[in-house]
């Protein structure tokens, strides 16, 4: 009985093997007439929304940034709310890649663009949609080894950019303690005397450009070296752009359950042939040993249990140059400016979503004379009816703020307050050199809140 049931299921088998061989020909025809071409349609639109490469030995990574926010803004008399990009870490995209020439040597390329709706750092009362746009931020190609570390050649930054921003939390694209100008200084300020605009712009105030001493620049053509890391520290140096050079010194790491980075950057700047936001441009100095110097430092510390964190950052620039210049020629101006900047708070994950940062912020800059601006006799802030020189100048800035992270998203939403207040003495020029009197301008303070939201792709 038993042989009988196992040749009775051994006949089964065979006839369902034998009818399903018997269909599978008229199926596969069908799935070859038209599954098959729905499949070939779809690949053909997929390749077309792919970013696509020139070859198969170098990769290509597309990536990018949006940081838009909104900016209220309160100088004194006149208050407005604007929507603009937040410059501590404006949009961005960029395209970038590497490729092993072997086991111990790899090349590699950048190219970034920033991207700008309104600029936060050069909205003025007048311009709610300045400096939008289109620029240059990263063009170069790099080689790098092991052993020797890596060379980079063409746009890109100095070896001191960011010495003076070490930062290890969520502030450092939203607000960034040590650069305050990103945050509203573009607008104009405004004088408690009379309640005029002036024609001179907050960021003027801190060495003209807006940047830190001590602090390197980014965007210049340069040669650049990186060494490896030792023990976690790396070294840098650059040249570039007829004729500056610097230096620094970075070190990362862990210990006793805190995290740290920190940095220190030395930088020259020669004969005052460099169009340089960070140092004067001294008319006719070319050939002589005058020169800016740089020296910056900074440091992130965070305790991982508790997320407590304090970032710090100070420099120093003595810019030689401006004794150079048309208007301070003779007068013996001073020439060192210095700041320092702390921000504290805490990093933690109170939630689901990601890291929530709460966070206060001082920064206190003082300047010496400005080798490039000048304030005409007619300004609302001019109280010598001359035409007058900025001969000293400092900012003070008092801040709060709170950063909410989405790590399913890749966002920041942020919240942040600065209020700032200033300092302006102005001199006379008399015969083209700022030789009159001096006096002080009298000057609202300003405020800035702004919210918005980061999100990288």
């Amino acid at each position: 009985m038993t042989a009988l049931r196992a040749r009775a299921v051994s006949n089964f088998s065979a006839a369902l093997i034998l009818s399903a061989f018997s269909v599978v020909p008229a199926s596969a025809a069908d799935l070859g007439g038209n599954c098959c071409a729905d499949l070939e349609e779809r690949i053909a639109e997929l390749e077309a929304t792919t970013a696509r490469k020139g070859n198969r030995k170098v990769s290509l990574e597309v990536y990018g940034q949006v940081n838009e926010a909104v900016m209220y803004w309160d100088d004194g008399v006149e208050d407005d709310v604007l929507v603009v990009t937040n410059d501590n870490g404006r949009g961005r995209f960029g395209f970038r890649g590497k490729a092993k020439i072997n086991g111990d040597w790899e090349a590699g390329y950048r190219l970034e663009i920033g991207v700008r709706s309104a600029n936060s750092k050069r909205i003025t009362q007048d311009d709610d949609n300045a400096g939008g746009g289109l620029d240059m931020r990263d063009s170069h190609w790099y080689l790098k080894n092991k052993t020797l570390g890596t060379v980079y050649m063409g746009l890109g930054t100095s070896a001191t950019n960011g010495i003076t921003e070490s930062n290890l939390t969520q502030t450092g694209l939203i607000s960034k303690y040590s650069d305050v100008e990103d945050s509203g200084l573009g607008l104009r300020l405004r004088s408690s005397a009379n309640g005029g605009v002036s024609a001179l712009s907050w960021f003027r105030l801190l060495g003209d450009g807006g940047d830190q001493p001590g602090e390197g620049e980014r965007s210049l053509n340069v040669v650049r070296y990186e060494s490896p890391s030792i023990a976690g520290f790396t070294a840098g140096a650059s040249w570039g752009e007829d004729d500056a050079w610097d230096v620094s010194l970075r070190y990362a790491g862990e210990a006793a359950g805190f995290k740290y980075t920190a940095g220190i950057g030395y930088g020259v700047v020669l004969d005052g042939s460099l169009t340089s936001t960070v140092c004067a441009t001294a008319a006719g100095t070319g050939g002589t040993d005058t020169k800016c110097e740089n020296l910056g430092g900074s440091i992130s510390v965070v305790h991982e249990a508790t997320g407590l964190f304090i970032n710090a950052g100070t420099g120093i620039k003595n810019d030689e140059l401006i004794n150079g210049t048309a208007g301070f020629a003779g007068t013996v101006a001073d020439d060192e400016q210095t700041f320092w900047a702390i921000q504290a708070g805490v990093e933690k994950k109170f939630n689901e979503f990601g890291k929530t940062t709460i966070y206060g912020e001082y920064y206190d800059y003082q300047g010496s004379a400005n080798g490039r601006r000048t304030i005409g006799a007619t300004d609302a802030l001019n109280p010598l009816g001359a035409t007058a020189a900025i001969w000293s100048s400092g900012v003070e800035m008092f801040g709060a703020g709170v950063v909410q992270g989405f790590d399913n998203a890749a966002l920041q939403i942020y919240l942040s307050y600065r209020h700032y207040e200033a300092d302006l003495a102005l001199r006379g020029i008399v015969g083209g050199v700022a030789s009159g009197a001096i006096a002080d301008a009298a000057l609202e303070d300003l405020d800035i809140v702004m919210t918005g939201a980061i999100i990288k792709f």
